[in-house]
């Protein structure tokens, strides 16, 4: 699989079949199923897998046995099931472990389609074809099965069902995951999306799906989610302890690296082809209009937890006292939030001078509230609590303005000039993201 493309030039989305198979007989599709030890459901499951696919698929597809170091008679079942039918082929690994497998096939394959499915079938393969019909069209990156979604029927024990929604709370705390069910074994991906991926995911094991999606999240990648009709099979191998354990590993080693910015996330800022957020805009200039909606949505979040430590503060000293703590712990929650937010910067580089320039920002804003509070009191001698908290919000409306100005013009500015500059220019961009580190 290459890897070597530049991620400037890599194209648009596009539906597939535009150009993307090269012969009348190449699979879209390749569904892996990768197996360990498994002689006894590998063959009803490939034949029923392949005769759902004959009848319901439109076009070419290819099933793959990925075998990782089985010690049964599952590498000779995949043999025979790949001489009795053209469209299956199996792939002897000699190391465990499905992220292992998964990688080692889908790396290898010209499908512009990837997909991988347990060998329980548990998940109803009527899924299978809405699961893969967004990557087939261009509209989306990577899709998963979701047995968590509001309109899933899942038939499963009490036991798996608190694992799987406790698991799936620790990845939205912890990693801010939005999708849904990183665990159910049924997800696809398109080709030219895993060539770029998959060099980055570090974990060979169950923790590779979550691994992959949280990365192709953090890109910017569109993820398709299907709610699945799945039943759980009481004869399954998974080892639920251990897993959760490797699991619970991989969220505490992505975590890491993301809060100390190890993860190279510059090289996945929205390389995959057309974006419309990256277009220009008659009279504005770019990224402007994307910058205002950022800046607005964290500066009302700040505003409302101004207002609410002001008001906390005003219990214990005066209005002076009150104004200055409640902006200084906002305005800081404010510079990080517009730092990682609006203008798109990650790791820690900068973080100290750009917290300094936030707070000479932060002054200003100070002068302006307190200014403010000091002609209130002079106008009006002992004003109320609801005028006090009026002046300061028009107070903070004005100090906001001269906030995202003096952000993008001075505390940001090589952040608003690469999102200002033309698609064309990309490589410069890369280029000074490179010399910055």
């Amino acid at each position: 699989m290459r890897t070597d493309t530049p991620w400037s030039t890599l194209p648009a989305r596009d539906h597939l079949l535009a150009g993307a198979v090269d012969a009348a007989d190449a699979p879209v599709l390749d569904v892996v199923v990768p197996v360990h030890n498994e002689e006894k459901d590998l063959e009803p499951c490939v034949l029923r897998l392949h005769d759902h696919l004959a009848r319901t698929f439109p076009y070419a597809f290819r099933i793959t046995v990925a075998d990782n170091a089985s010690t049964d008679r599952t590498p000779q079942v995949a043999a025979r099931l790949a001489d009795r039918l053209p469209r299956v082929r199996s792939h002897r690994l000699e190391e465990k472990g499905r992220g292992r497998a998964l990688r080692t096939v889908w790396s290898g394959s010209e499908a512009p389609v990837l997909a991988y499915m347990d060998v329980d079938l548990s998940t109803d393969l009527n899924a299978l074809l809405p699961l893969v019909a967004p990557l087939i069209s261009g509209h989306s990156d990577l899709a998963i099965g979701s047995r968590l979604s509001r309109s899933s029927r899942v038939v499963r024990g009490s036991k798996r069902e608190f694992i799987s929604r406790a698991y799936n709370l620790i990845l939205r705390s912890s990693l801010a995951a939005r999708f849904s069910d990183a665990q159910c074994g049924f997800k696809a991906i398109r080709r030219d999306v895993a060539e770029r991926l998959l060099p980055m995911v570090e974990d060979s094991g169950w923790f590779f799906d979550t691994e992959l999606l949280v990365l192709a999240e953090r890109a910017g990648l569109r993820i398709h989610e299907v709610p699945v009709d799945w039943v759980d099979d009481p004869d399954s191998t998974v080892h639920i302890v251990r897993t959760a354990a490797e699991d619970l590993k991989g969220v505490w080693r992505v975590g890491r690296a993301l809060a100390v910015g190890a993860l190279p996330l510059d090289r996945l800022a929205r390389p995959f082809g057309d974006d419309p957020r990256d277009r220009a805009l008659s009279g504005v200039p770019g990224g402007l209009a994307r910058q205002l909606v950022g800046f607005c949505v964290v500066g009302a979040l700040s505003t409302l937890c101004y207002l609410a430590l002001y008001s906390l503060f005003r219990l214990g000293v005066g209005p002076q006292l009150a104004n200055g703590g409640a902006l200084l712990v906002s305005a800081v929650a404010n510079t990080a939030a517009n730092r990682r937010l609006t203008f798109g910067v990650r790791g820690r580089g900068g973080a100290v001078r750009h917290q300094a320039q936030g707070l000479v920002v932060f002054a200003i804003g100070l002068a302006l509230t307190s200014g403010s509070l000091a002609a209130l009191g002079a106008a009006s001698g002992s004003p109320s609590h609801a005028t006090e908290l009026a002046v300061l919000i028009a107070a903070n409306l004005a100090a906001t303005v001269l906030r995202f100005l003096l952000f993008r013009a001075w505390v940001f500015p090589e952040r608003a000039a690469a999102q200002a500059r033309p698609a064309g220019h990309a490589d410069d961009t890369h280029h000074e993201l490179g010399n910055a580190r």
